[in-house]
């Protein structure tokens, strides 16, 4: 299951604990947003940082900046960050360069689905008004841009053309525009063509449903286009759109086939929007991360920072706080339909019709997933990368990636002395529900598996943060997750005998209970309360939480997953398999 920092309930579903994401504000239909988070330092380092799209590959993000100045600058260049797979931290921004960039602005661009012809606004010499719409290409992705041409006076006029967005099967072109004939400052237009091949028509203003008198613009379809995001500015009367939260707000609209009309447009919510600047929203190209730009505080740098929210669709069908059975009849119930209610695939906002992709969706919701999952089959390099893309863990002491003997292909062998794995901060035990699994082969009395750091100031160091350990007395499965007026729960299961063993430690928030499991069987459970310690610190694998001279792992550990719902005996056996 998917937690979205804070925003959370636990649903029993026969045994299943689900959860489902609620929104920190404004639910849209059948989908919400989760909670925004600046993405890091390496992409927002420097002041007024604004996102304009990322490859479909996930392996290129586009940004531009002012150089040599604050937002009013005259000069703003585009730069791409780039990384070896989506699983990797991004590089730095490097700036494109000639022919993309003059002394003149040029930025807020977009790709085409093959991340071979790049759309961007420029006031460069040439074109036809203020602003105009160009376009670059490239042979391949691993060649230079070409000189970008001019789209042409069809789409350009002697008024400012800005923000393209090419739909994926390149038919259509948003864009925004001041030329006459629109309801405000800069409405939203479209132009469309049949195929490629062909010359684009007139543009077409999306009419009074989307457009104001404030000045509308930056929009972004989803991939299907049947969600529009875009924002507002006040005109320059300061004019501002009505229903919004402060000046700069962005906004979605729905429509439910490409064929029919635009829905009036929603605030996306106090959640998204502040009081400060919130703009430009784009989606990812799968449709799950939803990427803005804001002056809100908490960002890396100064000014606009590139900010990022989980995009969730809403499985809870009838509303009553279970996910079960009677959501699976109401979608069945209107199987074939175009009903937005059940239409929660592949896509979070659906797909137009009720079939497959919805039922997987729902499917999927049933059967826990890891917020965090180290398989640990590496071959070489100081990290041990999270199969969910988030928690990346930074090898110390310099353990030895073990290609084959693992359970699962390979494995990380520690020596017992100072290797270890340190993870970033994921969940605090002493506020939630979790499961914790890990494959093992050694180890000693006295040895940690996995562990917490105690970071929660003025308190120092406080004890109970051994989620699996090892008894120093027998060699058995421990935890000593607690606070401190409990006890440590043991078991009579050895796992130091030179065998592979799946050790896991299961933490009910609710009903306060521990319980150990060893390939795939409960041994031990508690009979009274129990309070989870609180920390916020992050986590070892391989070492105890003030890294102790004795509490060092030594053997292999594979396959380490995290849950942050309590996962049944049953999926825990099956974990097994």
């Amino acid at each position: 299951m998917k937690w979205l920092n804070g925003y959370k309930m636990k649903l029993v579903l026969v045994g299943i604990v689900v959860v489902v994401v609620i929104s920190a504000g404004h639910a849209n239909a059948d989908f919400t947003f989760g909670e925004p988070v600046a993405l890091e330092a390496t992409i927002n380092s420097a002041s007024n940082s604004w996102f304009d799209c990322i490859s479909n590959d996930g392996l290129e993000l586009y940004l531009d900046r002012p150089i040599g100045g604050g937002t009013m600058s005259m000069d703003w260049d585009l730069f791409v960050s780039t990384r070896v797979t989506i699983h990797d931290p991004w590089s730095a921004p490097v700036r494109l360069g000639a022919p993309i960039n003059t002394g003149d602005i040029d930025g807020i661009v977009c790709l085409s689905s093959d991340d071979l012809e790049l759309y961007l606004t420029t006031n460069r010499t040439g074109g036809y008004g203020r602003y105009d719409l160009w376009v670059s290409t490239r042979p391949t992705r691993f060649d230079s841009w070409g000189p970008p041409e001019n789209l042409g006076p069809t789409i350009n006029t002697s008024a400012s053309e800005l923000s393209p967005w090419i739909t994926p099967d390149g038919l259509e072109l948003y864009f925004a525009s001041g030329r006459p004939g629109g309801y405000g400052n800069h409405d939203i237009w479209v132009v469309k063509r049949s195929t490629i091949e062909d010359n684009w028509g007139a543009p077409v203003n999306l009419g009074p449903a989307i457009n104001s008198a404030a000045f509308d613009s930056l929009p972004g379809l989803s991939p299907g286009g049947l969600v529009l995001f875009f924002s507002d500015y006040p005109d320059q009367s300061l004019l501002v759109r009505p229903g919004g939260l402060g000046q700069t707000d962005m906004w979605m609209s729905r429509r439910q086939s490409i064929t029919d009309p635009w829905e009036p447009p929603v605030n996306l919510g106090p959640g998204l929007n502040t009081s400060a600047r919130d703009v430009q929203p784009r989606l990812s190209p799968d449709g799950d991360v939803l990427y803005f730009s804001s002056m809100r505080s908490g960002g890396p740098s100064g000014g606009f920072n590139i900010w990022q929210v989980s995009i969730e669709p809403i499985i809870d069908l009838n509303n009553d706080l279970k996910v079960d059975l009677t959501d699976m009849l109401i979608l069945v119930d209107h199987w074939g339909e175009n009903y937005s209610l059940c239409d929660i695939g592949p896509m979070p906002w659906g797909d137009g019709i009720v079939d497959i992709e919805d039922l997987k969706v729902l499917v999927d919701y049933f059967i826990p997933k890891p917020v965090a999952h180290w398989k640990l089959n590496e071959v070489e390099g100081n990290f041990a990368y999270d199969n969910t893309g988030n928690y990346d863990g930074e090898l110390n002491g310099n353990p030895v990636w073990q290609p084959v003997g693992g359970v699962h292909d390979g494995a990380l062998e520690l020596n017992g002395k100072d290797n270890y794995i340190s993870i970033p901060f994921i969940l605090n035990p002493g506020q939630q529900s979790f499961s914790v699994f890990a494959w093992i082969h050694g180890g000693a009395p006295g040895q940690v598996i996995i562990s917490q750091s105690n970071t929660l100031g003025a308190r120092g160091s406080i004890p109970g943060c051994t989620w699996l350990g090892i008894n120093p007395s027998n060699g058995s499965l421990i935890t000593g997750l607690m606070d401190t007026t409990f006890r440590p729960l043991e078991s009579d299961s050895i796992i130091t005998d030179g065998q592979w063993h799946h050790i896991g430690l299961v933490y009910d928030y609710v009903l306060m209970k521990r319980y150990l499991y060893v390939d795939g069987v409960e041994i031990a459970a508690d009979t009274d309360f129990i309070s989870g310690v609180q920390t916020t610190g992050g986590l070892y694998i391989g070492a105890g939480q003030a890294l102790d001279e004795g509490t060092f792992f030594s053997g292999l550990i594979d396959d380490v997953q995290i849950y942050d719902a309590v996962l049944t005996a049953e999926e825990i056996a099956g974990l097994v398999q």
